[in-house]
């Protein structure tokens, strides 16, 4: 018989390290959060798949617009550089040029922000271009980028999404 003896720091150790494994360690399944998911659970617009199709999906089922209002999703078109598009709701108009978003996975992957500036660099103030915050410089991003415009959320889901954003 095989005598194994393990002296306490060891072994304390040893049951830190499987607690930290067991709480800590994220399963191969897991995904980065991404902005249509989180948009559609705080405005309750009830629309899914990539960002990019949102403004087409939303035709017929709800209205669609140049003007920002609460509640409301900017839908941002696929660029090279942001191949599935975005979503982001808007949280508080500011003026005709200046909004706040809440969204996901703009900054860095998976990150929620809260009440980032947007601002419409359009030519004609019809929201088909804006900057966003980018968290890493502490100010509104150099590119622009083109949008649809904004999809506006009925009363009851902005209601429901009300709820779900409180949970927050």
């Amino acid at each position: 018989m095989v005598r194994v003896s393990f002296s306490n720091a060891k072994l304390i150790r040893a049951a830190i390290a499987l607690i930290f494994a067991t709480f800590i360690s994220v399963p191969a399944s897991a995904q980065v959060l991404q902005c249509a998911p989180y948009a559609r659970e705080v405005s309750g617009i009830a629309l899914s798949g990539r960002a990019a199709g949102w403004w087409d999906q939303a035709e017929g089922r709800y209205d669609r617009g140049t003007a920002p209002k609460a509640g409301a999703v900017l839908a941002f078109r696929a660029t090279h550089s942001m191949r599935a598009g975005h979503v982001a709701m808007v949280s508080k108009v500011i003026d005709e040029r200046h909004v706040l978003l809440n969204h996901a996975n703009w900054s860095r992957p998976g990150m929620i922000e809260r009440s980032a500036m947007a601002e419409d660099v359009s030519a004609n103030g019809d929201w088909s271009e804006v900057r966003v915050f980018y968290a890493p410089t502490g100010k509104l991003g150099m590119r622009s980028s083109p949008t649809y415009g904004f999809i506006y959320a009925n009363k009851a889901d902005r209601l429901d999404g009300a709820k779900l954003a409180m949970r927050d």
